[in-house]
Parts: structure tokens; C-alpha cells; sequence
């Protein structure tokens, strides 16, 4: 009996290796697929990843994020306030970048300080990857619009190194009164170039208009 309940100890154990083994083995495979890999190794975020039919975990999808994670120094270019249509541009924008921890690392916080058009800038966003939704999901409150700007990607429309997140709000005012409460739809688009640089780009499509850029920040790692 008591060699019996050994065996049984042991076949238990062995089990609980090899399981552990599958899980490790299927986590390289799925961050060595991820084009994000040298830059994940330099960020603090999660090291877990999602299996097929795991929604819960950070997955792959998460992996390519992490080159965002950082401290930036960003020029922002924005043709909102533009009067001549040169943009409006600023320098001294500081941005910060973390994975939430508290979340189970599934969303990224980004912090943006600095000025535009000479006034106080602040802008806190947060993005993050719906396992279930299969899509990008990009939320931002700051200090030029009084309403939050959120998108909602479509699934499989984005690649490793661009981002799409498309969504719409409504205008307040800020591209003229004819336009105060309409639904302008609007879109993001990430461009991951490297891990110390990227692109975030902000189009709208007023109604009646043609889709133009009416915001681009460079991000270069400080």
C-alpha cells in the first residue's frame, strides 16, 4: 500500500513536469513568433501567453505592444488648430508607457504632458488587445476635447508593425461650429518602426469630407 501511494506520488509528479514543460515550450514558441520579441525583452510587461482558446491570458497580440513601453520624447504635429494648413507643432512633449499590473497586464497607461499652441497639454490613454473581440481597443481622455475618444479595432486588420484602431466621436466644436455635435468618425493608426521609435497618426472624416490627418505624434525613446 504505502509503495502503491509512491508510485501514485510519483506518476504525479512526473505529470506535473511534463505539463509545466508543454506550457513553457508553447510560450517560446509564441513569443519567438512574436515580431516584438527583442523589444519585449527590454519592457517590464507580461510574460504569460494565451493559448488558442485561452481569453484570459495576454497572448501574442499583446507581445506586439510592448515596443510602446517606455519613457519617449514625442513632436507632435497637429492640423486641427492649423490656420494656414501647416500644422501646429510642439517639442517639449514627455510621454510615459507601462504595462498595468493591476490589470493582470493587459492594458497598457500612457501619460502625455508638454504644450500645444502654448497652453498646458495632458492627455492619459490606455490600450489594450480583446482576446475574446480579437481586436486593438484604444481609449484617451486629454485637455483639448471635453468627451473621451474611444476606439475599437476591427479583428485581423492589423499587422505586426501597423496598428488600425478606427472609431468616432462627437465634435464639440473643435473643427468649427457647423460641425459642433456631429459624429465624426475618426481613426488611429500605430506604426511600430522600431523599438525606439513609432508613429501615432489621428485621421477624421467630417461629414461631407474627404478622410484627412488631423494629428501625428513621433515618439523617440529617451
Amino acid at each position: 500500500m504505502h509503495r502503491h501511494h509512491q508510485l501514485s506520488r510519483r506518476n504525479w509528479l512526473v505529470a506535473g513536469v511534463l505539463a509545466a514543460a508543454v506550457g513553457l515550450t508553447g510560450t517560446l514558441t509564441a513569443s519567438a513568433a512574436s515580431p516584438a520579441t527583442s523589444a519585449a525583452a527590454r519592457s517590464t510587461g507580461p510574460t504569460a501567453t494565451a493559448t488558442p482558446d485561452d481569453n484570459l491570458t495576454p497572448g501574442p497580440r499583446h507581445r506586439v505592444l510592448d515596443p510602446l513601453v517606455g519613457t519617449w520624447k514625442a513632436t507632435k504635429y497637429n492640423y486641427v488648430l492649423s490656420k494656414d494648413g501647416k500644422p501646429v507643432v510642439s517639442h517639449d512633449i514627455k510621454v510615459k508607457v507601462r504595462w498595468i499590473n493591476k490589470t493582470g497586464d493587459r492594458f497598457l497607461e500612457e501619460r502625455t504632458e508638454g504644450t500645444l499652441a502654448g497652453k498646458p497639454y495632458y492627455r492619459v490613454g490606455i490600450m489594450g488587445y480583446s482576446n475574446i473581440d480579437r481586436r486593438y481597443e484604444w481609449t484617451t481622455f486629454d485637455s483639448v476635447t471635453p468627451t473621451t475618444m474611444t476606439y475599437r479595432g476591427t479583428p485581423g486588420s492589423c499587422t505586426a508593425s501597423e496598428i488600425t484602431i478606427p472609431g468616432e466621436f462627437t465634435d464639440p466644436g473643435i473643427l468649427g461650429p457647423e460641425y459642433q455635435g456631429k459624429t465624426i468618425p475618426m481613426r488611429t493608426v500605430v506604426r511600430i518602426d522600431s523599438a525606439d521609435r513609432h508613429t501615432f497618426d489621428l485621421y477624421f472624416t467630417p461629414p461631407g469630407q474627404k478622410e484627412r490627418l488631423a494629428d501625428r505624434v513621433v515618439y523617440t525613446r529617451k
